[in-house]
């Protein structure tokens, strides 16, 4: 039978043209290739009207893949489907499978069931990362650390301290790690997998062994949101979570709530991070650094952190930071509040040997030996428009304690803080403080020999730029702002007035610019 074939395409060669080749070699790209063939094209048959040379190259240059000319429903060109409106892949609303070797990780979904929670996070961890959806509300109780071979080596950190430990006989900062200090009620987190919470709990037992709930090993990344951890307690570092160097953390609306660190000089009650992390609207209650030295009662930081709309509320650390310490980390903290925390220094928050940055957040309520408020240590702090107001001091700096340190605040109010010591707004040894469009008031230092109500700065610098001194006492004078062996600037626009007994008189140094 004889069928009529004279308006179909001819199927074109599959042999390119040397001419191609040659274009597409000299020129090194795909498009001057095309154009190449164009070229040869155009010698060979007359110019359509109205189409321009760029037009004949760009036509050259386009898909003409298996799907090239076909279209979706709506008109639009993409991918066809099937008969029963699926489209070709399977997997995914938008044709991408889930799964390993895909974009999308698979969802795993977890009953009320805690045997089934550890199934799925090895699941997770086997397949290459997951996303794990645990049953709304539910709570999950862990009785005993999950046994795994951990072979973790102490990474990248702990390896650099080794290798200077082997130079320096002596000089190691910290003793080899126990297996039982990583006892963990999950699996170890080494792939990307997220668990959603959904509002439901985690939870160790209240006569079960030691065991935080996650550590996340180096290159893991573990992400949590909407999620309670509850009672979690470590032997070392992360009360709950532990983020090692080489692993990234966000936590997201979680809450950390009655977690302990025993170690005795580090600490992170709740979470240590020394990876890099992220933190979003979450809140950290009830933990402790116990130790000796224990540091940061809710959060300890020694890597990058960035935080914002967080709480820190009643966690307490014997060393520093009784809510956030940052020691030889880097911290970003906003729009975040730190109350009614307790530490021996930086009831609220601490920065050590480290750069930390601190934007639109309250301080309020917390107690410590030396910095009510926040203490600062050989560090840079950087303060801008933060509230340091209600704060106790057993010692000195009831609202800031800097010592050997850089702290510039700007449009800050330190008010209604106290010390027993001297510098009931803010004490400062060997420090440079600069003061910019902020004020220091209604503060008092009340021990029998305490000066400086307002600020007490010695061996350093202090600078008032468009700043007010007001209201402050002290027992002995001055009231307002006392220097001894520092330098003192106030420039013109910037007022120390009615301070208690005296503004400055009876300073070690003169301070000009500042009513008697």
């Amino acid at each position: 039978m004889f069928t009529y074939q004279g308006n179909r395409r001819a199927t074109p060669s599959r042999r390119r043209s040397r001419w191609f080749l040659a274009g597409g070699v000299v020129a090194g790209s795909l498009v001057v290739g095309a154009a190449g063939v164009t070229g040869v094209a155009a010698l060979a048959a007359p110019r359509a009207p109205g189409v321009t040379e760029q037009g004949r190259v760009a036509a050259a240059a386009r898909d003409d893949g298996p799907d090239a000319g076909r279209r979706t429903d709506d008109g639009t060109p993409g991918r066809p489907h099937r008969p029963d409106g699926r489209p070709d892949e399977e997997g995914a609303p938008d044709g991408r499978p889930d799964g390993p070797g895909t974009r999308r990780p698979p969802l795993l979904t977890v009953p009320c069931d805690s045997a089934r929670l550890i199934a799925a996070l090895v699941q997770a961890n086997a397949e290459g990362g997951a996303t794990v959806r645990l049953a709304p509300k539910c709570t999950y109780t862990l009785s005993h650390a999950f046994q795994q071979p951990d072979e973790y080596d102490g990474g990248i950190r702990d390896a650099r301290e080794a290798a200077d430990a082997a130079e320096n006989p002596g000089d190691a900062e910290r003793p080899p790690r126990q297996p039982g200090d990583d006892n963990t009620g999950l699996p170890l987190i080494y792939q990307a997998i997220t668990v959603e919470g959904s509002g439901a709990t985690i939870a160790r037992g209240e006569n079960a062994e030691t065991f935080r709930f996650f550590t996340v090993r180096d290159g893991g990344e573990l992400t949590l949101r909407d999620i309670v951890l509850r009672n979690g307690r470590s032997t070392s570092e992360g009360g709950s979570v532990h983020v090692v160097h080489g692993a990234t953390a966000v936590l997201e609306r979680t809450t950390v709530v009655d977690s302990t660190s025993l170690s005795a000089k580090e600490g992170g009650g709740g979470v240590f991070n020394d990876g890099n992390m992220v933190v979003r609207e979450s809140r950290f209650i009830g933990n402790s650094a116990v130790g000796v030295e224990g540091k940061g009662g809710g959060v300890l930081n020694g890597g990058v952190l960035t935080m914002s709309k967080t709480e820190f509320r009643d966690n307490s650390a014997n060393g520093y930071g009784g809510g956030l310490a940052n020691y030889r980390g880097a911290a970003e903290v906003a729009t975040t509040l730190l109350a009614h925390n307790i530490a021996g220094q930086g009831g609220g928050l601490a920065s050590f040997s480290a750069r930390t940055k601190v934007e639109d957040t309250r301080v309020v309520d917390n107690t410590a030996k030396v910095g009510g408020g926040i203490a600062n240590s050989d560090a840079v702090l950087v303060l801008r428009k933060l509230v340091v107001q209600g704060n106790t001091a057993s010692g000195n700096g009831g609202g800031i304690s800097s010592i050997q340190g850089l702290l510039p605040m700007d449009d800050s109010v330190v008010a209604g803080n106290h010390a027993r010591g001297n510098g009931g707004g803010i004490f400062a040894d060997r420090s440079n403080i600069l003061v910019r469009t902020s004020e220091v008031s209604d503060n008092a230092a009340i021990g029998a020999k305490s000066t400086g109500g307002g600020i007490h700065t010695s061996a350093g610098q202090l600078s008032l730029f468009k700043s007010k001194v007001v209201g402050n006492s002290s027992t002995l004078p001055p009231g307002g702002i006392f220097a001894d062996r520092a330098r003192v600037r106030i420039d013109d626009a910037s007022v120390v007035i009615e301070n208690r007994s005296t503004n400055c008189a009876g300073s070690k140094v003169p301070i000009s610019h500042c009513f008697r």
